[in-house]
């Protein structure tokens, strides 16, 4: 049965649903030879058989899984857990747990879906389930499901599927979809996938006393080289000589703080809104949707502008924008290699535009 299971290695690459979605498919098979697909194929399978899991898995949602775990600990960042999870809303007639990372489970505990948020294997030891969603068949997903559900059956989101870059967002609503027995069209999952996010009323609140009526987002700082832009500077300059009342807000964690002492040094006769590190994850996202429009890179807070509804210039590199977005709020400026590459005169050139566009709609109101 082993060696059965081990020909059906196109998994890795192939979609588990019918319809197709902004990959990079071919890249990775270029990138990647089948020998390697091969066996991280088959040493997954091998340890779902060896964890005594394999006969456990199916393929449905039924109506009968009303009580369901949802495994989450393969998405490393914010942004990739917020697409990961997305697809989530579908399942609001289900009671819904989620068991994810420390890093990440803060940006659920008010979570409209989500009844409870788990980061530790014991708090599950008693919990009962009807099913089990896992993101992946990692050794690592595979061995919490093992401790906290040994004898539930479950469910993969990405499954064996490994490797090629895709659009998260809509591979999660299209999978779930799939598992839910197709109860929408592809033009229905398209036209309402999207990232999802839920601010507290007491988080409003406090966003509320801290920001003016109107401003501009810009959030610097960044983990990947390539992703962080050095010319906010330049930029602010020209944001302010076009005009010298704007109220510019800092956003960021706490890889920002250098970036924006530097930019407060260098502005000394401006005075800036600094949140940079002083706010939750979802905080944040409320200043960011109130904001006027949000400046920034690839990273969380512009998948949490996504799913604010915020107005977005995004400055994105090597991941084109079709694989980070679904909807039509955003300027997306892409560079193959950085977000450097992205000259300042460029980035100055969008925000004049959405600026007019917000200012007549607003006088037209």
């Amino acid at each position: 049965m082993i060696g059965f299971q081990m020909f059906n290695f196109s998994k890795t690459i192939s979609f588990p649903f019918k319809y197709q979605i902004p990959n990079y498919v071919d890249k990775h098979i270029q990138e990647v030879s089948k020998l390697q697909r091969i066996i991280k194929y088959f040493k997954r399978n091998l340890f779902l058989y060896i964890k005594r899991q394999k006969n456990l898995e199916i393929f449905s949602i039924l109506p009968n899984h009303q009580n369901i775990l949802w495994i989450n600990i393969s998405a490393p960042s914010l942004g990739d857990s917020l697409m990961d999870l997305s697809s989530r809303v579908m399942l609001e007639n289900k009671n819904v747990d989620l068991f994810t990372s420390n890093k990440n489970a803060h940006i659920y505990v008010n979570d409209e879906i989500f009844k409870n948020v788990f980061t530790s294997k014991n708090e599950l030891i008693n919990n009962s389930y009807d099913l089990v969603i896992l993101d992946s068949y990692s050794t690592r997903s595979v061995n919490i499901k093992v401790k906290v559900a040994p004898s539930n059956s479950f469910v993969g989101m990405y499954g064996f599927f490994n490797g090629p870059e895709v659009n998260r967002i809509l591979f999660s609503y299209h999978q779930l979809n799939n598992l839910l027995g197709y109860v929408k069209s592809e033009s229905e999952i398209n036209n309402i996938a999207k990232n999802i996010l839920s601010i507290s009323d007491s988080d409003k609140r406090i966003v509320a006393d801290i920001v003016p009526k109107e401003y501009l987002a810009i959030s610097i700082g960044g983990e990947w080289k390539y992703k962080i832009y050095e010319k906010w500077g330049d930029l602010i300059q020209k944001i302010i000589k076009n005009n010298e009342k704007i109220n510019i807000v800092l956003i960021g964690s706490k890889n920002a703080q250098n970036q924006s002492q530097e930019l407060i040094n260098r502005f000394n006769n401006y005075q800036f809104i600094n949140l940079v590190s002083k706010l939750t994850f979802n905080q944040t996202a409320e200043v960011i949707k109130n904001s006027k429009v949000l400046i920034c890179c690839d990273g969380g807070l512009m998948h949490a502008a996504n799913a604010v509804n915020a107005n977005i210039i995004a400055l994105i590199a090597r991941l084109r924008p079709e694989m980070l977005f679904v909807n039509d709020n955003q300027i997306a400026l892409f560079d193959k290699n950085d977000v450097n590459n992205i000259e300042v005169e460029t980035v100055f050139k969008s925000y004049s535009e959405i600026s007019n566009l917000f200012d007549n709609h607003l006088q037209g109101e």
